[in-house]
């Protein structure tokens, strides 16, 4: 067993138990054998998440489960409407852009979508993964709903706005005033609207990683920024301490005084949230002496079970009174090393002497808390602990949370030629290429983690390939698919850790035509293992102990997580 647990023998169990229901261990029968090399069909892709911190510590009644959205959910942003509240996070170069969700009780998120999901709201062509966009905040003012956002390396800050947020949403309003990043609006109690963002410092900076916020007035009826532009932070909370990348900006008007929420310290252990106030909107802002109102960075590194680099944190009052937070937040496994990417995290807001608190001294982020005193709110798919999802292709449109690299440019993927199955046309565009390649993927939510699927394939010349992958970005990931070596079939195991890609393990394979092949990719922190099945149920592990550091952030760099996908390549 790869898991070396008890919960990983019965991951294997439940997956062959699943396997030897019927050919494909779906519910639809083997197609018309694909065109050789030209498509590639999966029956279904299952998802297994076990981590171990959730048998040790489990939500019991009217508790919930930290990270409430599991995985690659970076940069949260929520807003309030009445009974209902909507979330927004950063995607990157993964299209569609911006998943967006709902919920009633800020526990249980349904996805409505995603807030740029066609081609003529989001250029990402040729853009690295951790390029695209950056910190989403959503608001909502008079019967609109506006998110606004960067898109870096592809246009700079925008807008879009819809009526409801499940779409559809406009095409982008371009805000070429504002530079830098993280923009995010304010609609205060007398209608007038600001945007606040983080750019450069008046001058030359003064240290590296030396920003400021600004603040300039917004003409909401115009749709265009209004008046002067003016730095209400320089540096963070103290200048003098060199403090670095004050971003991520919230304004908040409560009680007759301003709060400006801002993430300072960078995305990584030190990252910290951090509070000011003023009597207007237009400064001068104190900061709070208690801060920052929210870091890890003081623990010890040594705890178990650590939740690390948190902030970037936005807050919604709900109609009793209570204030709640969503904000960024990582599980590493060892050594700041984390696979999941910056998860979405809920905790309470409490107010000292008239500021607001997260956590405070030694206070941790915890992975059990009580609930909001709100209504239970329904969820289409798990995203928080553990829990396994099946996709069986059976519906008449993809599942909201699969995603693809960079912007579609024609269609390369279908659920009607063979019906209950995902069909993907296999072009000649590479996963480690810059291209828009045949790509459909799923975020990893747990360290330890199980994703398998039944394949049918036939590669019609070398270099001809389609399978599985585990993808952190274009240079680090492993692909796991049917080949041909010379004029042999095989499965092989392809690694990229840095530079070209290499063949780190290969077994000849004996299918007859139009038989799947059986896939899987078991991830235990550091540990990757992979898997082929001929027959259902009938495992043969083709490598095991990969090394699975090359897919953390910490390694691979960039803003994301690792993503489990399908993939389909002509090598002509």
């Amino acid at each position: 067993m790869t898991l070396h647990s008890r919960a990983a023998a019965a991951l294997a169990s439940a997956a062959a138990l699943l396997l030897g229901a019927c050919a494909t261990a779906g519910g639809a029968p083997v197609p018309a054998a694909p065109t050789p090399g030209a498509e590639a069909r999966f029956d279904w892709f299952s998802y297994q998440g076990d981590d171990s911190i959730y048998h040790r510590v489990q939500a019991g009644p009217g508790q919930y489960s930290n990270p409430i959205l599991a995985g690659f959910y970076p940069d949260p942003s929520m807003v309030a409407v009445g009974g209902d509240y909507y979330l927004v996070n950063s995607s990157f170069s993964y299209f569609p852009g911006v998943p967006i969700f709902h919920s009633t009780d800020l526990v249980h998120w349904t996805q409505l979508g995603s807030v740029l999901d066609r081609p003529s709201q989001l250029d990402l062509d040729s853009l690295g993964v951790s390029r695209g966009i950056f910190a989403p905040a959503i608001r909502y003012h008079d019967g609109t709903f506006y998110m606004i956002t960067t898109c870096a390396d592809c246009g700079g800050n925008f807008f879009v706005t819809a009526t409801n947020p499940a779409g559809p949403w406009s095409d982008p309003v371009w805000l070429r005033e504002v530079d830098g990043i993280d923009p995010s609006f304010f609609f205060d109690d007398d209608g007038r609207a600001y945007v606040l963002n983080n750019g450069p410092p008046v001058g030359q900076p003064l240290y590296q990683g030396h920003r400021a916020i600004w603040i300039q007035e917004f003409d909401a009826k115009a749709q265009k920024m209004v008046g002067p532009r003016r730095v209400i932070v320089n540096g963070g909370t103290d200048l003098s301490k060199k403090p670095i990348w004050i971003e991520g900006p919230h304004l908040f008007h409560v009680n007759g005084a301003y709060y400006l929420m801002c993430a300072e310290g960078g995305t990584g252990e030190q990252h910290s949230e951090v509070v000011f106030r003023s009597d207007s909107v237009w400064g001068p802002y104190v900061p709070y002496a208690g801060n920052p109102i929210l870091t890890q960075r003081q623990l010890d590194p040594a705890r178990p079970a650590p939740i690390t680099t948190t902030g970037h944190a936005d807050f919604v009052r709900t109609p009793k009174g209570e204030w709640w937070a969503v904000f960024l937040g990582a599980r590493p496994y060892q050594d700041d090393m984390y696979n999941t990417g910056r998860e979405t995290f809920l905790m309470p807001v409490r107010w000292e002497n008239g500021w607001p608190v997260i956590t405070a001294d030694d206070e941790q982020v915890p992975y059990v808390h009580a609930a909001p005193d709100l209504p239970r709110s329904p969820s289409d798919f798990p995203r928080s602990g553990n829990f396994t999802v099946r996709d069986d292709f059976t519906a008449a449109t993809l599942a909201p949370y699969w995603e693809m690299l960079r912007t579609p440019r024609e269609r390369w993927y279908d659920l009607t030629s063979a019906p209950g199955w995902l069909t993907l046309r296999a072009r000649p565009v590479a996963l480690g290429s810059l291209g828009q390649p045949s790509f459909l993927a799923r975020r990893q939510q747990n360290q330890r983690a199980s994703v398998s699927t039944a394949m049918v394939y036939s590669p019609a010349r070398p270099g001809d390939r389609a399978g599985i992958t585990a993808f952190q970005n274009e240079e680090h990931y492993y692909l796991l698919s049917e080949t041909l070596d010379g004029d042999t079939p095989v499965v092989q195991l392809q690694k990229r850790a840095g530079g070209a890609p290499e063949v780190i393990a290969s077994a000849p394979l004996h299918l007859a035509p139009g038989r799947p092949l059986y896939l899987r990719i078991d991830a235990d922190g550091p540990r990757y293992d992979f898997y082929y099945a001929t027959r259902p149920g009938e495992w043969t592990l083709l490598k095991g102990g990969a090394d699975g550091t090359i897919l953390s952030t910490r390694v691979a760099g960039g803003f994301v997580g690792a993503m489990f996908g399908m993939y389909a390549y002509d090598g002509r």
